[in-house]
């Protein structure tokens, strides 16, 4: 349908006619307008001049559409009250739902379908129609007259829906019409209509093939310029898998059975829809349709298997080609690898498939992983859901990368810019060199978003080395500062004690520990994790490592205006003319193709650089970590012997002492109290004939009162633990008791048995505590003699 401008106000009650819609075969098509509701129909009205039988096949197209209901036919609405009486004739109006989308001539002629749409809306529109077609042939309807101009646009929540109009319309042809009233759409007819002979379903096929070719393409299948006579007899002539039939810049009519470049599918689907296409597209209509695998008919249980495939896009980014690979539900990652080395030679285990925001494929997820779901993603910068594949053996990246190839009449004029050609073939050719730039465009765009792909992996990569980083540096402070105290403790002990054997395996446990530390491992990977990281920040400051235009944008537009205004130029100016203006863009465009691409693998070879030495450090920090562990243990465990060793020292002191006295933390709650308590009740000590200031001095060291001759209130542990290289590794308690002990000695002590001498407080915490041992005569250290009278 084609777009006129707005009518005369004309309403009906609370509708308002608005604009021309288009002419049908029938008549016009015009929206009409609620003001009340805002709902808005498309009124279809024939023409007074039609034929007594095209009036019946109105009356029956109306029938048609209100009984049908499909998502992808174009729905009947009820007529307004009182709009009947506006119809210029007595046949009834029909009255449909309005689409706002237009039809899908209005689409294809957009400048940026000039080469066939995209991918996506490609499958989209086979999807929507096929289901139109397959709903109508059930119900014994044939179209008959499938084109661009009879489908129409909804845009529905996520995409664009497709729906059939001009339903049960069968145009009477005759040899004086054909030249006539039907140039410009005779392509999408059935050869088998044109000859006026019976016909089936089949003839929908034809016409179905012929849209879906356009729709790839960008253009009709065969020889779209020609009169319809000369059409006819030179396209019969094709065989039963020839799906194109062209003419090229120098005359020569060419057949072919290949999908023709430009166009946007990706490999495996345009393979398979060529396929298809040659099922469509038979000469003969018994011949149309039948697929091998179905049978007859079986043309859209064929292209249901080509809609339904899943597709994994690769890019190999050591030679930039798209590799498209069909995968299944249950297919694995490994499958998929073993498929890639086949098709790039990169073994397997040098493989590295990343998606667009970094993240590497999980190995024991299916291979579908990567597929999105299909819903709108505002997020995504590239058409298509794309794997950049890696070479992790490799370590840097040599530009191999070409421009794709050009097709046949764009290569002519490259050789001959100034070779003047015909406006539609101008017009042709100046598109497909447009999209040739895009094509460049969009190469490099996906280069480089292989290398952001590459520097958001290693900022991944860095930051886990960052947080390891951060854990070693503060396990090694932590390591040090154990280190630390426990050789001053054991510095301290080895100045105090004097005995053979226990100063030998404390010097042993001084040397242990000499060899835990790491602090010279820690610095130098710290060292090489700061160079790395001015490395990183380097990429990032660097243009290249942000999303920016260029020199292939600003072409790429001066492209698209050059063939605006040439497709825009007045009929009376549509005449010859040269390409010399479009072929410097393209070169321009080529050589800025080179150059960005030069620098896209500039920065990806720094980025895997930077990459492969944070894999290299990651382990080595992992190790350094892990032996620091193993040093706090055995620090620990040094610690715990030394500890039990003094703890054992002062078992055997106490235990001579008018009873046992336990170095267990345990036992040492209850046995210290008993042992006070005989300490300080016994009437036969020597305590009980001191002096009564000596006496109170007693009472004060150990926290007794008179009163409360029952309980103990230890007093000053840690002046004493300090000086014996003592950790009160339970709490304190235990530790504490018994040097609590050791400050009450001080104080007054007890008299030794044997001499009746008080050892003072110049003999120090540990000669006091060692006074307990005087009646073994068989001191810790030192000669068997009494300590008090050393």
């Amino acid at each position: 349908m084609s777009w006129s401008p707005s009518l005369p106000t004309q309403t009906c009650g609370a509708w308002e006619m608005k604009e021309r819609l288009g002419t049908g075969g029938f008549g016009n098509v015009i929206r009409w307008h609620n003001q009340e509701t805002g709902e808005q129909i498309a009124i279809k009205q024939c023409r007074q001049e039609l034929s007594p039988r095209n009036r019946e096949r109105w009356c029956l197209e109306i029938q048609i559409m209100r009984r049908l209901n499909h998502p992808n036919v174009v729905a009947a609405r009820d007529v307004p009250e009182g709009m009947q009486n506006l119809a210029p004739n007595d046949l009834p109006l029909l009255a449909m739902e309005y689409c706002q989308g237009g039809d899908l001539r209005k689409y294809l002629n957009q400048f940026e379908n000039c080469c066939g749409l995209r991918e996506g809306a490609i499958l989209t529109l086979l999807s929507d129609i096929a289901s139109a077609l397959r709903y109508l042939h059930e119900n014994r309807i044939i179209h008959r007259d499938l084109k661009p101009e009879n489908i129409v646009l909804q845009q529905g929540e996520q995409r664009l829906i497709h729906k059939i109009i001009d339903l049960g319309y069968a145009k009477e042809l005759d040899q004086g019409s054909l030249c006539t009233s039907f140039v410009g759409t005779l392509q999408y007819l059935a050869p088998e209509l044109l000859e006026q002979q019976k016909y089936t379903v089949t003839v929908d096929y034809w016409s179905f093939g012929t849209l879906a070719f356009e729709c790839i393409t960008g253009f009709r299948p065969f020889l779209p310029n020609w009169q319809p006579v000369q059409w006819h007899s030179k396209v019969r002539q094709k065989s039963e898998v020839d799906i194109v039939v062209s003419e090229d810049l120098n005359g020569t009519v060419k057949f072919s059975s290949s999908l023709p470049y430009p166009n946007n599918l990706n490999s495996v689907l345009a393979k398979r829809l060529e396929k298809w296409l040659q099922l469509m597209l038979m000469w003969h209509p018994r011949q149309r349709g039948t697929d091998p695998q179905y049978g007859p008919n079986g043309c859209f249980r064929a292209l249901d298997d080509i809609l339904n495939l899943k597709l994994v896009h690769v890019l190999n980014m050591v030679t930039g080609t798209i590799h498209t690979y069909p995968v299944t539900e249950d297919e694995g990652l490994q499958r998929l690898k073993t498929r890639i080395q086949e098709d790039t030679g990169i073994p397997e285990k040098d493989q590295e498939l990343l998606q667009e925001a970094g993240l590497a494929l999980i190995p024991d997820k299916p291979a579908t992983q990567c597929i999105s779901d299909g819903k709108p993603n505002e997020g995504r910068t590239l058409d298509m859901d794309l794997v950049f594949l890696f070479d992790n053996s490799k370590i840097t990246y040599e530009t191999q990368i070409s421009p794709r190839p050009q097709p046949e009449s764009v290569s002519c004029i490259l050789q001959e810019p100034k070779r003047n050609l015909p406006f539609f073939q101008l017009r042709k050719v100046w598109g497909q060199v447009w999209h040739s730039v895009q094509a460049l465009k969009e190469d490099c765009n996906r280069l480089q978003q292989g290398q952001r792909a590459a520097m958001m992996n290693l900022l991944r990569n860095n930051s886990c080395l960052s947080k390891m980083k951060n854990s070693m540096a503060s396990m090694s402070q932590q390591l040090k500062a154990k280190l630390d105290f426990f050789k001053t403790s054991i510095q301290i002990d080895l100045e105090k004690y004097t005995s053979d054997k226990l100063l030998l395996a404390w010097k042993e446990m001084e040397q242990a520990v000499e060899l835990c530390g790491r602090e010279n491992e820690v610095k130098y990977l710290v060292e090489r994790m700061m160079a790395l990281q001015t490395d990183i920040v380097d990429l990032q400051r660097s243009p290249m490592g942000r999303k920016q235009g260029g020199t292939l944008d600003d072409l790429e537009e001066q492209a698209r205006e050059l063939y605006r205004r040439l497709r825009e130029k007045p009929r009376d100016q549509r005449t010859d003319g040269d390409s010399q203006e479009m072929v410097r863009l393209l070169l321009q465009a080529i050589q800025g193709f080179e150059k960005k691409v030069r620098v896209i693998y500039t920065q990806l070879s720094k980025t895997v650089v930077c990459k492969q030495k944070a894999l290299e450090l990651l382990p080595k920090v992992e190790e350094v970590v892990s032996l620091m562990n193993e040093d706090e243990k055995t620090v620990v465990r040094l610690q715990e012997k030394r500890q039990k060793e003094l703890w054992n020292l002062l078992k055997i002191a106490c235990s001579k002492v008018r009873g046992p006295v336990s170095g267990s933390p345990d036992s040492m709650n209850t046995s210290r109290l008993s042992h006070s308590g005989q300490l300080m009740s016994q009437p036969s000590t020597a305590s009980d004939s001191l002096p009564e200031p000596a006496k109170k001095r007693l009472w004060t060291g150990v926290g007794y009162t008179q009163k409360t001759r029952n309980r103990v209130a230890w007093s000053q542990p840690r002046d004493w633990s300090s000086t014996l290289g003592l950790w009160p590794s339970h709490g304190g308690s235990c530790c504490s008791d018994v040097l609590a002990l050791s400050s009450t000695w001080l104080e007054v002590s007890l008299p030794c048995s044997c001499c009746d001498i008080h050892p003072g407080p110049e003999h120090g915490p540990l000669q006091a505590v060692l006074a307990l041992c005087v009646q073994t005569r068989r001191p810790p250290s030192g000669p068997s003699v009494c300590q008090c009278q050393s």
